[in-house]
This record gives C-alpha cells, structure tokens and sequence, in this order.
C-alpha cells in the first residue's frame, strides 16, 4: 500500500487528458452527454457503482462496505486518507487495519491498486510520531469529498479539471435518490456549499483550469459605465479577450438605453450616473445562467474564464473576499459572479424598496441587500485595488479617480494600462479616431496621444511640452 503521490509518480497515463470529478449533484443527470473517454474520471464515493473511473475516492470506509464489488470491478485505483472516516468522522483503524476486515480492500493492495494520503490532522501527527510532518503532503478536508479530490489533483501537479455533479446546494441526483436519506448532507452541514470554500482557495492557489461541465459559453461580461468611460471600456475588454481562453461578450450597460427613475428620497440617490446599472443585468440576460458585473475602470491580467467558473452553490451571487490591506474598506460588490435566475432582480422594485424605507442606498449598495443568499468567496486578487504583483494580481481596480490612468499622470500603474491601451491600437481593437474623440469631448487626457504614438508607457517621462498639454483637462468625474 503505498502514498499517493507514488501513483503519479508511476502512472504517468494520469497527465495524458484532464480530470473530470463526479459527484451525485444534480449536474450529474448530463452525465450520458459526456465523452468520458476524453478524461481521466475520479468518481466520488457511491459514483463508482454507476460509471468506470481511473479513481474512486471515498473518506468513509462505510462507502466501501457498500461498494465493494463495484469498486473492485469498475476502478483503476481505490484512494482513501490513511484514517477512513467512519460514520462522518475519523475512523479509529487505519488501512492497514481495515485491509483483513475486508477482503476486496486486501485483494486491491496485493494487486496495487490502494492508495492512500494523510488527511490534515492530529492522526496524520500522531502516525508520523516525533518526524516532521510536510504540511505539503497532507490533505485538506473541511467538509466533503470534492475538497480532497481536487487538493490531491491539484498538489500532484495536475491543472485541468472539469466538474459533474458538484453543485452545492441540498440534493442529489435523481439516481442516486435511494441512497439520500442515510447519505445526503449526514456529516450535519446545512449544504453542501461550504465545500466551495476550500475548492476556491485551490483553484486561486494553484491556477486550476477548473470549470463545471454544466456551464455554458459564451462568458457574459456587463460593465456599468457611460459613454465618458468608454475609452477605459474598450482596454477593459481588450485585457479581457487577449488572455480569454473561451469566447466572450462584453456588453456597456448604458447601451442597453433602459430608464429608471430616481428614489424620491435625496439620500438613496445615485452616487454616480451608473450606480444602479448592475440590476439590468438578470433582465438583460433573460433572467438565465450566469453573468459577470464589472466596473469600468479595471484591467484584467489573467483569463477570465478563472472567475467565471467558480463553482456558485446554491448562492445567488459571489463577491470578492477582501485582502488584508483592504481589511478596512467595505465591500464593494464591484466584482460580482451572478446567477440571473436566482436574481429576480427587478430596478424599479428594487426602487420602490428604497421610497418604501425598505432598502437604504448603503444597504442596496454596500450589502447588496437585494441578494438573499451572497458568498464573499472570490479571492482578493479579483480586485486588486490601486496595486499589482507580478502573477499575483489577477484585476487590478484603478478605484482612486483622480489618478485613473486615463485621466491623470499621477498613477504609479498607469504603465500597465498604457501597455494594454497601444496593444489594443496596434491590434486594430480600438481605432485611434476613436481616442482622438474622447480627447476633443475633453473625457481623457490629451498626453494619451503622444504616449501611443510614440509608445511611452510611463507617464512619468513624458516631456514638459507634452504635460503642458493637459493644463486645461478637467475629468469628466469632477462634474459628477
């Protein structure tokens, strides 16, 4: 019997395609719809008795004494933690333990096909004794299987992961209906959503092409801005498409030309002309599947396919968790993955909400009081505020107006912006007419156009002559 980590050592079949992990969701009704030959399957728990996997992964030992016989015939390899669960915790016989007291397990170790990892833990630092323990070898286990699946996938160097069946929420598929009632949610959590808590930081951790087989394409970008902002649109789209690795829409939601009128009371009032704009967004989007809220002035670095895959649960929208050095701030919900058809959202309810006392603007838009159920669960580097690390930085929200790299000289990353700007240019995505326009209606800076034409990316080494040129500019923000 040996760690896991001497199967991928071994096999090296196991790099050959992506891994899909099956669970009993209700995802997994789509299950005859997928060409499991283009995969390498790692089945959860009771999944092996309907499909062959390369894996079967169960924690409890009480699901092998239910499927023995298919696990013997219909997978590759059996991997469990060293210390099975038993009856939702941690069981007190180790395999080796378990190996007599179960025929099959046994037969399976003779033939090598048993495998274990050290779920993180007192067991794992009571079995190594006085050695050190490498916290990188153990696996993490909040609370389901799916969490340790991925961690196993993810820590032996595997990147592409595909889901079915892994839904969150309370129920199961309908085939596996019969086994609910003794199975379904009996470790005691109210569903199965909290097992995206740790799925998320892996994903973020290891840049996981994770992606449910239930999603669907194309990725659905909408951005609250107006025509002023529109040069800050179109590189927010260009940094979007040019690390995009599946097809994508952007939409301006001022375009959509739809008018709501103002909350009767002066202090529910848009803070800006596009501060409600968001809740168009499951009407324009036929109140079905996903969609992705963004603000204008931000750039992307990595491929948005990332967020627009987090796995959602039963939430209605996810949000970004801040980062410690914006622990202070509130949030902002101006990064959001939605639902629309959880989002009954409706703008001019939503106002009758606000005139009603039901709803103030802090409430709507600082706790987006509209949502009933939010998870603050999309990692701090989808809204990196006013700063960027190599790598690190997935988005970067140039949030201080008055130094928006298109506005202002002054922004100490207006070099990454210019960057994507002259690319944009270059690569014919946005017209240099186009730029010269927002610069004679006064809604960029004028030095913009020598830093194209002359490929300057630092504002910083502009010539005198050429920030003279913007002695007149006002932003466009300052007559908000």
């Amino acid at each position: 019997m040996k760690n896991i980590t001497k199967l991928f050592a071994t096999d090296h079949s196991l790099y050959e395609k992506p891994w899909l992990i099956v669970g009993k969701g209700p995802s997994y009704q789509f299950i005859n719809d997928v060409d499991l030959s283009a995969y390498n399957v790692l089945a959860l728990n009771h999944v092996i008795s309907q499909i062959n996997a390369k894996i079967s992964h169960l924690i409890d030992i009480d699901v092998f004494e239910t499927c023995a016989a298919q696990i013997y015939a219909q997978a590759d390899y059996l991997v469990l933690p060293y210390y099975p669960h038993s009856g939702n915790q941690v069981g007190e016989f180790s395999l080796p333990n378990l190996l007599e007291k179960h025929p099959l397990l046994g037969k399976m170790d003779q033939e090598g096909r048993l495998f274990w990892y050290d779920h993180l833990g007192i067991k794992a630092l009571l079995r190594h004794g006085k050695r050190p323990v490498r916290l990188s070898r153990q696996i993490r286990v909040s609370y389901f299987s799916a969490e340790a699946a991925v961690d196993i996938l993810a820590t032996q160097g595997i990147k592409s992961i595909r889901t079915l069946g892994i839904d969150g929420g309370g129920s199961y598929s309908q085939i596996f209906e019969q086994i609910s009632p003794e199975t379904r949610l009996a470790n005691g959590n109210a569903s199965f959503d909290n097992q995206f808590i740790g799925i998320i930081s892996k994903i973020s951790k290891y840049h996981l092409d994770y992606q449910s087989l239930a999603n669907h394409y194309p990725i659905k970008v909408y951005v609250a801005t107006q025509e002023e902002q529109m040069l800050s649109v179109k590189v927010l789209e260009y940094s979007i498409r040019k690390h995009a690795s599946n097809p994508v829409e952007v939409f301006p939601l001022h375009e959509a030309n739809i008018k709501y009128r103002e909350p009767k009371d002066p202090r529910n009032k848009q803070r800006t002309p596009f501060s409600f704009q968001r809740f168009l967004i499951p009407h324009l989007n036929a109140h079905q599947g996903r969609a992705i809220y963004l603000d204008s002035d931000m750039q992307l670095f990595t491929d948005i396919s990332q967020l627009w895959n987090l796995p959602m649960g039963s939430h209605d929208l996810l949000t970004v968790n801040p980062s410690r050095r914006e622990k202070n701030r509130r949030l902002q919900f101006s990064v959001m993955l939605m639902d629309c058809e959880k989002l009954a959202w409706n703008v001019d309810g939503i106002i009758d909400e606000l005139d009603a006392g039901r709803l103030t603007y802090e409430s709507l838009m600082y706790d987006m009081a509209a949502a009933k159920n939010i998870g603050v669960c999309i990692p701090s580097e989808w809204n990196c505020l006013e700063w960027f690390k190599e790598n690190k930085s997935f988005l970067v929200h140039y949030t201080d107006m008055p130094t928006q790299p298109w506005v202002s000289r002054d922004n100490k990353l207006g070099h990454l912006w210019i960057n994507d700007l002259i690319e944009a240019v270059e690569n014919g995505f946005i017209d240099i007419r186009f730029i010269q326009e927002h610069i004679n209606n006064g809604w960029v800076r004028p030095s913009l156009m020598y830093q194209i034409e002359n490929k300057v990316l630092s504002s910083f080494k502009l010539p005198e002559t050429v920030c003279q040129l913007d002695e007149n500019f006002s932003a466009p923000y300052k007559s908000l």
